[in-house]
């Protein structure tokens, strides 16, 4: 019985005591970076609780330490954390220098996040080792190269963000034994705008398999056609191709994404909403009739045919915003589309609308603005008092 006390301590004692690998790991890397937590001291990082480190059964599993201002390079000393499943290092823009090509051996991960730090180099193809990984967030970088067809392998992601680096190269696919991005089904995030990407867009990369939500390219080198196989990905909310050097029509079967919810075709700069903005498409105005869950509609500034005013505008019953700044429509405007219940803003500036504008008695309470300038409007009908900029 007196010995009791003392075996219960010890047991505390022994379970509280941070994993030696791990400390030794923690104290590597602890001597690259600066700006540290302050109580990265002592000896036991899982019983005092370093900030941004967590631990299960003295193993370490976390590191988040977002936004501390911290300074140095990710050193392979990472490695060593055998258990760890979340590195978040985001906002810390002085993280420099190239990722290790060991990090592949952090095969527990589930989140890797490094957004808005200064990371350089090659992305490397040992990342696709992490089997596990959910997030991978890599985006505001200043990373080089070509986008690792590894990255294929992560059958488990979920968000894949490599926005805002200074990538190259063409969107790998699979191909044989070469894995690639079409094999990501269970993906729903594909975030690679404001890079350096070229080549076509693979029409192999889109099927209907896929069940992705975002694909973001814009401000990239991708030239050629849109795949009509993009008709197929149709669980797709949010699509940009702008600023890239696209040509050819839309693709007829486009009206099959129904759950889109924003749609822009736009190549003005200026513009608010330009998700495929600055390309050089042309062929007949993309029928989006049946895609009832759009609300802002911009393809401004393309070289479609010359066409009336489509009169499907008036089915899309959630629209809040029409942008169709030189699209060479022409025509009569129909009443009903100022009465779209969710209608803010109607922009159809520089084309060839003509005859009497009448926006009707009973239009849009939300609407605020009606830009026509440069048509052919001949007249104006005046129904009361409008609380509309026209």
């Amino acid at each position: 019985h007196f010995f009791l006390p003392f075996i219960v301590i010890e047991y505390f004692v022994v379970t509280a005591w941070t994993n030696p690998n791990d400390f030794a790991a923690l104290l590597a890397l602890k001597s690259t970076w600066n700006n540290v937590p302050p109580n990265w001291s002592g000896s036991d990082p899982c019983g005092s609780g370093w900030d941004g480190i967590s631990c299960i059964n003295n193993r370490v599993v976390s590191i988040t330490l977002a936004s501390i201002n911290l300074n140095g390079q990710l050193s392979s000393d990472i490695t060593a954390l055998s258990e760890l499943q979340i590195l978040d290092l985001s906002y810390n823009p002085g993280m420099t220098g190239p990722l290790p090509t060991t990090i592949g051996n952090l095969v527990k991960l589930t989140s890797l996040i490094l957004v808005g730090c200064g990371f350089s180099g090659v992305i490397p193809s040992s990342i696709g080792s992490l089997q596990q990984l959910v997030y991978l967030s890599l985006n505001s970088n200043n990373f080089i190269g070509e986008i690792p067809p590894s990255v294929g392998m992560l059958s488990n992601l979920y968000w894949l963000d490599l926005a805002d680096n200074k990538l190259s190269g063409s969107i790998p696919v699979s191909s044989g034994s070469i894995p690639g991005l079409d094999m990501l089904a269970n993906t729903k995030h594909f975030h690679f705008g404001n890079n350096q990407l070229s080549g076509q867009i693979p029409p192999s990369l889109f099927s209907s398999n896929l069940s992705l939500i975002h694909l973001l390219l814009e401000n990239n080198r991708l030239t050629g056609t849109i795949p009509s196989t993009l008709g197929l990905v149709q669980s797709l909310q949010v699509l940009r191709l702008d600023r890239n050097s696209l040509s050819g029509s839309v693709p007829l079967n486009f009206n099959n994404l129904t759950s889109l919810q924003e749609l822009c075709v736009d190549s003005c700069t200026q513009c608010h909403c330009r998700y495929l903005a600055n390309n050089m498409l042309n062929g007949p105005l993309p029928n989006l009739s049946g895609m009832n869950l759009l609300n802002y509609v911009d393809m401004s500034n393309n070289s479609f045919q010359a066409a009336n005013f489509p009169s499907w505008f008036s089915s899309l019953q959630i629209l809040t915003t029409i942008v169709m700044e030189n699209t060479y429509v022409q025509g009569q405007l129909n009443a009903s589309l100022f009465s779209l219940y969710q209608l803010q803003s109607v922009n159809l500036k520089n084309n060839n609308i003509s005859a009497q504008l009448d926006i009707g008695s009973t239009q849009s309470s939300q609407l605020r603005l009606i830009d026509l300038q440069n048509n052919s409007i001949r007249s104006f009908v005046q129904r009361g008092v409008y609380s509309v900029d026209i």
